[in-house]
């Protein structure tokens, strides 16, 4: 069987905690049917027969997680297609399930009762799975039938499941290969996963070299005399890795949780050479002691209260003394130097060879990590890549174990680990005594390892399904100005990618969308795709240049900056040949009109969409306001109020609306049903937008005609939209300025004081929003908002 022949319609999830609830809303979110069991309530009355009682752990646990943040839905209407039970009375139910997956309590006595029982009831084939995140695959199936040993395995999902990239397999003793290879592909299209092929190990891939990686940091603060808050930020994004560091990672996983894996993988690797590194520490002891477990009691770490004026204070724990201190900011060479490099991989190096105490920390840390990940080779994985690819999935990590290790050179890195007392894998010298530099490289376009088992650089696989544009670098590129960079992806179709600070939009990118699609055009392409590998697609305009245009009042600049914006957007829409936008991440403000005006977009499900203008004081005049306008206007039919549509589009952009998900830029009026496509796995996003791309132009495209039929309803719907505005001030939602922004959010919307409903044209509501952008840009309070979205990275509702 082959893993596309399989078909997963209906999923079980047993158990429905915070990680089984995650999970079954996670299925939930690509749209299967899903039936999430747990215990009967303890505190039942004998004989209760009300199922809304019987069924009310699974039930509770599933309203708790609707309110849950982050979210683990994409939509909140999405958890009607989960069902509720209990092992009592509905385990005969998984016999009509195609996928049955185990989320209880970690102890393998109860997974093995509970199983046992499945394994009476499910039907022959039935894939059957545990979501154990330590407890060896092999013990748990002791005792259970051959067909079911056949199909059954471990599938580790990490918490939060909708959010975490990592989806381990781990094969059991009579794992099938078909069914194996089905999870590696079904986590990568449909869950959108990065799926690891893991071995049944203690802590298997991920939590066995993070939480390795966390114990050595733990150990180098406790000698070096550094504090926590430091640590955190020399291990955060300065190493590319989250702002949580160490210490706000620890307080955020649990210390119990932590504890208990360190601890399992000391006893269940009694051989492992980290065992001493793995010992809980004296101040680890303490918080456990103590019951400081982090986040979920309120201190562990870090601990908040408010001082005497009543101002949020964090206090931080001081590991010599066990007390908690006021957080500082310790000042480090390595952090100022940090700071400077924007490279990550540059800065990685740059911080390994620092010789102040933040350098040593790192180098110790990063060089430990080296000699362990390399010694894990064959114990936990056969391979490098399922490492490095295990934590920047898991962790959140920007580069695995031996992307590090390239960061800093092979040698460096073995030189720093011998010196620091580490034993380095053989086959690491090996490496390097047969003259390789690297444990990656790139060739032809495409990603090679370094397989130690041949001693041959090899194509990484699973790639071929995405198109990753590192891998186009080597070619030269069809264009490139300062600011975008035009890649030949194949099969007639180009790809611009954004180059810019942050991916923002300025002038270079809009000359860029010109430009690129004329060329194309000229020279006969078949579409463009505009996107990006980038954890962001676009945080929107350059607010840099806005702002000094606008403090400076060069009006006149100003406007030849918004118009040049405008027809760059519009040259989108209005080409010879299709343009498909591929989003992830941050689709905002500008970033999000430029999507609009695309043919279609392919958009990852976790992008956050919005028109986010009104934060800084001004309208959307991208196109963005134009937009709304007309997709409020080609949703009139004969007939229709068209008052509350229009209230709808009014209120996204006066409250600067940003969607939690793909899926709701639906609702937002970002995306349109039947032309955008939701792209679960967001590496799939090029790949997919090419398609698109290229069903249009096969499909004979031609440039669509300039909108002149835009239905605005005049001073009618001005009234109703300043109603809204009132309302939104009433409700103490909106200041002042708020409200003079939804004025001239309203006015283009509605195409001005016209007498009534008519039709306009594009350019006439383009024209409209650029003198509203303008005459805003005036504003004291506007300059104000620029000012501190400048400083501070967060709006002022001033």
């Amino acid at each position: 069987m082959s893993p596309n022949s399989r078909r997963i319609r209906r999923v079980a999830v047993l158990g429905s905690g915070v990680m089984g609830s995650g999970i079954a809303c996670h299925f939930a979110n690509i749209g299967l049917d899903v039936l999430m069991l747990d215990i009967l309530p303890r505190d039942m009355k004998e004989g209760e027969t009300n199922p809304a009682v019987r069924n009310s752990n699974a039930a509770n646990s599933l309203k708790a997680a609707i309110k849950s943040k982050p979210a683990p839905l994409y939509d909140k209407s999405f958890a009607s297609r989960i069902t509720v039970g209990n092992f009592t009375d509905d385990l005969d139910k998984l016999k009509d399930y195609d996928w049955i997956i185990e989320v209880v309590v970690e102890r393998l006595d109860i997974k093995q009762d509970l199983l046992g029982r499945v394994d009476k009831v499910r039907k022959p084939g039935t894939l059957i799975t545990t979501n154990t995140s330590g407890i060896p695959i092999h013990m748990i199936q002791e005792g259970l039938s051959e067909d079911f040993r056949a199909h059954f395995c471990g599938t580790h999902f990490f918490n939060p499941a909708r959010y975490l990239k990592l989806f381990e397999i781990i094969p059991g003793p009579d794992t099938k290969q078909e069914v194996l290879d089905f999870f590696m592909h079904y986590g990568s299209l449909y869950l959108g996963k990065t799926t690891v092929m893991a071995k049944d190990t203690p802590a298997f891939i991920g939590n066995r070299i993070g939480v390795f990686s966390m114990s050595k940091i733990y150990a180098l603060t406790d000698e070096l005399g550094i504090r926590i808050e430091t640590v955190d930020r020399l291990t955060g994004p300065a190493i590319g890795r989250p702002k949580t560091g160490t210490f706000r990672l620890g307080d955020l996983v649990g210390h119990d949780t932590g504890a208990h894996v360190m601890t399992g993988i000391r006893e269940n690797a009694p051989h492992d050479e980290a065992a001493k590194i793995l010992e809980i520490p004296s101040y680890y002891q303490f918080l456990l002691d103590n019951k400081f477990l982090g986040n979920k009691t309120g201190q562990g770490f870090y601990k908040k209260i408010k001082d005497a004026e009543g101002n949020r204070q964090i206090l931080a724990l001081n590991l010599k003394t066990l007390e908690y201190e006021p957080s500082q900011r310790e000042s480090l060479p390595s952090l100022k130097l940090a700071k400077q490099i924007d490279d990550p991989q540059k800065r990685v190096a740059a911080l390994f060879k620092s010789d102040d105490p933040g350098g040593e920390l790192i180098r110790r840390a990063l060089a430990g990590l080296f000699a362990y990940s390399a010694n894990r080779i064959p114990e936990i994985s056969d391979n490098i890549y399922s490492i490095d690819d295990a934590m920047k999935a898991g962790y959140a990590w920007e580069m695995g174990p031996f992307e590090y290790w390239d960061a800093v050179g092979i040698q460096a890195g073995i030189d720093a680990a011998e010196a620091d007392g580490n034993t380095v894998a053989q086959w690491v010298k090996d490496m390097v005594s047969a003259g390789h530099e690297s444990f990656y490289k790139r060739e032809n376009g495409q990603l090679k390892y370094y397989n130690q088992a041949t001693g041959t650089y090899e194509v990484k696989p699973g790639l071929d399904q995405f198109i990753i544009l590192d891998n186009y670098r080597e070619q030269a590129p069809v264009y490139k100005n300062s600011e975008v960079t035009l890649h030949d992806i194949g099969d007639g179709i180009a790809c611009l990618e954004f180059t810019s600070a942050h991916n923002s939009i300025g002038e270079g990118v809009l000359r860029g969308y010109e430009e690129a699609i004329t060329k194309l055009e000229e020279e006969g392409w078949k579409g463009m795709v505009i996107g990006n590998d980038a954890t962001n697609f676009s945080v929107g305009a350059n607010l840099m240049m806005i702002a000094q245009l606008a403090y400076q009042q060069e009006f006149d600049e100003l406007n030849m900056a918004v118009n040049l914006f405008q027809q760059s957007v519009m040259r989108c829409r209005y080409s010879a040949i299709p343009v498909i936008a591929a989003t992830q991440g941050y689709v905002f403000g500008g970033g999000c009109e430029t999507m609009m005006h695309c043919d279609r977009a392919a958009v990852a499900a976790e992008s956050y969409i919005g028109l986010v203008e009104a934060g800084i004081g001004v309208i959307p005049a991208g196109g963005g306001t134009k937009e709304f306008a007309l997709r409020a206007s080609d949703s009139f039919f004969e007939g229709d109020v068209m008052v509350p549509t229009l209230i709808e589009r009014f209120k996204a952009i006066a409250m600067a609306n940003v969607s939690t998900s793909g899926y709701e830029g639906f609702n937002n009026g970002t995306l349109i049903e039947g032309r955008d496509k939701i792209v679960i796995n967001r590496n799939r996003n090029i790949a997919e937008a090419k398609q698109m791309a290229l069903d249009l132009a096969d499909d004979g495209y031609t440039m669509p005609r300039r909108r002149e039929d835009v239905t605005v309803l005049g001073r009618g719907g001005l009234a109703a939209l300043y109603a809204a505005a009132n309302e939104l001030k009433r409700g103490h939602y909106a200041s002042a300025h708020d409200i003079k922004i939804a004025h001239k959010i309203a006015w283009v919307l509605c195409g001005g004081d016209l007498t009534g409903t008519q039709q306009v044209s594009e350019q006439y509501l383009l024209d409209l929003e650029r003198e509203a952008f303008l005459s805003l840009c005036g504003e004291q309070k506007t300059l104000e908002r620029i000012q501190h979205m400048l400083q501070t990275n967060k709006p002022l509702r001033n």
